[in-house]
């Protein structure tokens, strides 16, 4: 089966995570997926495969006789996609042979326009998949899982030697959860692979420190006839505070290893106010500066209104992943080559994100990121370039052989 082929059947199934919940995976949906793939790897041959209690997948080729000491990879994807559109259908576009003008989205009035998409212009001649702009397409991460099983199903029928490979398709990365409860131990891969999102020529092995910062101001609520130094307006409260964190630290404003704050929501009224931030930076001293700033905001705050005011709660998410995969120098130059191979200049950006791999990374498995030919997530304007996603496959291929010979 193609790779696209395999694509478009899993988009056709809803994942969409939902933050709000507490339990994993965060909504049943996801478990139709995992149901279905593992029917797919058993048919194709996979051993031991499994769907656990949080809908992790499990699968995996056993080593060629005479390679079993061989290093086990692991390659790694997710199953949920981003919340938002889950009540809609995927309605895809296929735009063949594209000829680098703008890309409308069926009736949605979206446009995808090259100038907004400067990479487009280097896809001029290849297969771009799309939505009608009513949904998130699910390149993130369904292209991954594609790539990874069209990969598997050309190893086996290839016949080429090869050490143990390990699958894994996780649920709730989009709220990250991703890896946390991933069983390393039933895994068992000694390097991992991330296959999540960007061109096939990425590899990335460097991600923000993260956390996550929620402001709950509490007002005092009087008549405003009589309010002279009596009323505390838990609103005017909240713009206070943003105005208080440094000018430009936004990710409008921020690129490369630039970090930022960024306000995710804000609701309430003159009683209580929330907010919720996000904090990120790849420099750990920065990182660090960061949370302190929020910490002595809320210090004057809780100074000038009153203890109580403001309530700051600060959660850590993850770490720059850089700090362990930097370590084994080897996995970077496998993919390094892999990518060479296919004839495509290797290229390594800072990730103004996270995957699980940088989770995983802490919890003892290196695991840097490759693409899967996915470009512009989270919204409606996601796209798919199919011979990427072809590439990726043969860049999987070429790591695994690679690991092979080593």
């Amino acid at each position: 089966m193609k790779a696209l082929e395999r694509f478009l059947k899993y988009i056709a199934i809803p994942t969409a995570s939902d933050e709000k919940s507490t339990v994993t995976p965060s909504t049943a949906c996801q478990f139709d997926l995992s149901r279905h793939l593992a029917e797919e790897m058993i048919a194709m041959g996979l051993s031991d495969v499994s769907v656990d209690e949080h809908a992790y997948v499990y699968g995996f080729i056993p080593a060629s006789p005479g390679l079993e000491e061989k290093k086990a990879i692991g390659l790694i994807a997710h199953l949920d996609t981003v919340a938002g559109f889950e009540e809609k259908p995927v309605n895809y576009q296929i735009i063949e042979h594209y000829d680098g003008g703008p890309i409308r989205l069926g009736e949605s009035g979206k446009v995808i326009e090259p100038s907004r998409f400067p990479h487009l212009k280097r896809k001029v001649g290849k297969t771009i998949v799309t939505t009608d702009g009513t949904t998130v397409l699910g390149a993130d991460d369904k292209a991954g899982i594609a790539a990874i099983l069209t990969a598997c199903e050309q190893l086996l029928a290839s016949g080429k030697a090869h050490g143990k490979i390990c699958v894994c398709f996780t649920p709730d990365e989009e709220i990250g959860h991703g890896a946390s409860l991933l069983d390393l131990k039933r895994f068992g891969a000694d390097y991992a692979y991330t296959v999540d999102g960007g061109g096939p020529e990425d590899m990335e092995y460097e991600t923000f420190n993260a956390a996550g910062a929620k402001w709950e101001i509490t007002g005092f609520e009087v008549h405003p006839g009589s309010a002279k130094d009596t009323m505390i307006n838990a609103s005017l409260v909240a713009m206070e505070i943003n105005s208080m964190l440094p000018a430009g630290q936004t990710p409008r404003d921020t690129s490369g290893r630039e970090g930022f704050f960024h306000l995710c929501a804000i609701s309430g009224d003159v009683s209580r106010t929330v907010m919720e931030y996000i904090i990120r930076d790849h420099d750990p001293k920065l990182f660090e500066l960061k949370k302190q700033q929020m910490k002595s905001i809320a210090h004057q705050i809780n100074c000038k209104y009153g203890d109580g005011t403001a309530r700051l709660t600060l959660t850590d998410q993850y770490q720059n992943m850089a700090e362990i995969v930097c370590r084994y120098p080897e996995i970077l130059d496998i993919a390094r080559q892999a990518i060479s191979d296919v004839g495509l200049t290797p290229q390594s950006h800072p990730v103004r994100g996270g995957t699980d791999g940088a989770q995983l990374s802490f919890r003892g498995l290196p695991c840097p990121n490759l693409g899967a030919g996915g470009y512009s997530f989270h919204g409606p304007y996601e796209h798919l370039v199919a011979e990427e996603l072809d590439q990726s496959v043969q860049v999987l291929l070429n790591v695994i052989e690679a690991f092979s010979k080593r």
